[in-house]
């Protein structure tokens, strides 16, 4: 070998490890980077001796991330869930707490049963009249209060359409600057970490599949088929809306869904394109779940406004008059059962703020005069009716005769099980979640083997300089002869 193949051959070494020490040090630097993959030099053998640097590779396991992804959109979705099962839970408060419905309802029968004991004592019926407006007023914040949930989702339809716009845009952005920098031979693997970030900010929103392509750049598409990033990013739509009511639904146009590029797609069920993640849960909140639990609300609501519209309960009542419960008012009507929860209020006639008389509780609503102060028989009657067990007409909470207050008790016992589901899902979804994170942090950056390789990297860079340096001596020796 001529001195200068060898003095070529240490000069290529030296730069090669003066190049694997600096990725060495970078891998040590990010160790604790979220997103960095770890940094390998690719060395080969140069056809006239030596060797060269042909890149830089990430060392990450592709398939380990994307699972992790999909447990992201997972976990985002019963996240969601979670928070409106349990949300829902507070607005009907549990079976021991007064505040619930079923407490107001129990505390509703109590006056009920006082009163009639001592149907003369004003105290007492205002007492009833009291707690009839308490029962009233949990319906419709309860009510009021799904609505609030159904806008909250709306408003969160809303920022993660924001987001994952962004987010595929901010992809598209780096796809091609990771294309320009491998056309120019620089590294690309900051910019690969930046893509790997930018994909993890949105997956949560919904499930992806990260597609590769030859040239370094990716494609992003759902995992039920709607590509999102192709060779440029779509454009999803959304248009939220200032209030929702119990009768607005996305099928009767007055509530927004999705469009991708301009074009509507379905956002119910398990095959919509963009179904799971944050965004799917928001939508099932909004549209299903939230609804569903409106019209369980309502049935419970009708069962209670019809016990006590029935002429039988109170005889000075005509036929199609509204009870001691009624629809805003009004008597109510079958078909039209949707929100009546947010609509349900004490009839007018007892209350004297409107010109009616608590008498009325004793004496009927239908009465003219006041009646004698020592009969009790509605009073009775409506105590009777309370704990009268009825089928319900409407509803999935209870398919057998319920009293009132325990047909408001299997409400809640049927809010607080899909809550205790959701949150089964969630810790189940969380600890895949967490368990592929760890697998994916394990397969990261090892200081204490990175030091070891630097060590290595040491004695190579010192064998090459040495080599350098006797041939320095040669040259030098060959001079002075």
């Amino acid at each position: 070998m001529s001195i200068s193949a060898a003095m070529n051959n240490a000069v290529s070494g030296l730069n090669a490890q003066s190049r694997m020490a600096a990725t060495v040090s970078s891998n040590v630097a990010n160790a604790t980077t979220e997103g960095y993959g770890r940094q390998e030099v690719n060395l080969s053998s140069r056809e006239t001796g030596g060797v060269k640097v042909d890149g830089v590779r990430r060392d990450v396991d592709e398939t380990l991330i994307a699972d992790r992804q999909l447990a992201d959109a997972e976990v985002g979705y019963d996240e969601a869930v979670v928070g409106f099962q349990t949300a829902t839970e507070e607005l009907l408060g549990t079976p021991d707490d007064p505040a619930s419905l079923t407490g107001r309802i129990n505390t509703f029968e109590a006056a009920v049963i006082e009163a009639s004991a001592a149907p003369d004592s004003e105290a007492r019926l205002e007492g009833v009249y009291d707690a009839a407006v308490d029962v009233a007023t949990g319906f419709e914040e309860a009510s009021d209060g799904l609505q609030e949930l159904r806008m909250e989702a709306d408003e969160a339809i809303a920022a993660d359409v924001q987001r994952l716009n962004d987010g595929v845009q901010n992809v598209a952005a780096l796809n091609a600057d990771i294309l320009r920098a491998e056309a120019a031979g620089r590294d690309a693997s900051a910019l690969l970490d930046q893509r790997q970030r930018a994909v993890d900010d949105i997956a949560g929103i919904v499930p992806l599949k990260t597609l590769p392509q030859e040239n370094g750049t990716v494609k992003l598409m759902t995992t039920t088929g709607a590509m999102l990033l192709d060779i440029t990013p779509v454009e999803i739509g959304f248009e939220p809306v200032g209030v929702i009511t119990p009768d607005m639904t996305i099928e009767s146009g007055a509530l927004s869904g999705l469009t991708i590029n301009g074009v509507a797609v379905s956002t119910s069920g398990n095959a919509a394109p963009l179904a799971g993640g944050s965004l799917g849960a928001a939508f099932d909140v909004r549209d299903t779940l939230a609804p569903q639990a409106q019209a369980e609300l309502d049935a419970v609501a009708r069962d209670f406004v019809e016990r006590f519209q029935d002429p039988a309960v109170d005889p000075t009542l005509a036929a199609g008059d509204p009870g001691l419960f009624t629809d805003g008012g009004g008597a109510f009507d079958p078909a039209n059962e949707v929100g009546l929860s947010g609509r349900i209020e004490v009839n007018a006639r007892v209350d004297p703020d409107q010109g009616g008389s608590i008498s009325r509780l004793r004496d009927g609503l239908g009465a003219v005069t006041e009646g004698p102060v020592g009969d009790n028989a509605i009073l009775v009657n409506l105590g009777d009716a309370l704990r009268d067990q009825r089928v319900p007409a409407s509803g999935t909470v209870s398919s057998g005769a319920r009293s009132a207050s325990g047909l408001a008790g299997d409400l809640l016992s049927m809010v607080s099980v899909d809550r205790q589901s959701a949150e089964q899902r969630l810790s189940f979804s969380s600890a895949s979640q967490e368990s592929l994170q760890s697998a994916e942090l394990a397969n990261g950056v090892d200081t204490d083997q990175e030091m070891q390789r630097l060590l290595l990297i040491e004695q190579a860079y010192s064998a090459n300089a040495q080599v350098l340096s006797t041939i320095e001596e040669m040259i030098d020796a060959i001079l002075r002869i």
